[in-house]
């Protein structure tokens, strides 16, 4: 596996710009390397704040992402689940968890708006919450440190009236 990377994820920005915004600002300010969003983006403008980032990014559809498909060909956008490679990391994207087999080094999902994370036989499964703050009073994204065959997850959250960002670290 890597030696290091740093990755940073979101999902269920739904109509949200401002937190979307926010959440990719905040990634950009730790450092990550890559970006990955799991699903219900909803708006080609924040397909294009990804791009913007100048960053590596890949995205997947969620269940409310219908209005993006004729935008297949011009984003990293896909269906699900989605396999690639980060370096020598085998990655798993998708929006809705029903593709949830260790078949992968990094599984991804969303739709749950709940952060979760756990690791089986050395797989790193990561649901990093909400960006939209739609089920609770928090904007959430997570980020994923892989260093010599470990990961590091922090999931970051902030409530809505408050400009900084919470952290709780997990490490495997």
């Amino acid at each position: 596996m890597c030696k290091s990377l740093k990755i940073g994820i979101l999902s269920d920005s739904h109509m949200k710009t401002e937190l979307h915004k926010d959440a990719i600002a905040h990634l950009l300010s730790l450092g990550v390397e890559y970006l990955l969003h799991a699903g219900d983006i909803m708006l080609e403008e924040h397909l294009k704040m990804l791009v913007n980032t100048g960053l590596p990014y890949v995205c997947v559809y969620g269940n409310n992402d219908t209005l993006l498909i004729n935008l297949h060909e011009k984003y990293n956008i896909f269906q699900e689940p989605h396999y690639f490679q980060i370096e020598d990391l085998k990655v798993k994207m998708m929006h809705m968890p029903y593709f949830m087999a260790p078949d992968a080094d990094l599984i991804v999902s969303g739709h749950t708006h709940m952060f979760d994370t756990s690791l089986m036989n050395n797989k790193l499964f990561i649901n990093p919450g909400e960006v939209c703050a739609r089920e609770k009073p928090l904007s959430e994204c997570a980020v994923v440190q892989v260093e010599n065959a470990s990961f590091k997850v922090t999931h970051y959250f902030r409530e809505l009236k408050n400009k900084k960002w919470t952290k709780r670290k997990i490490i495997f």
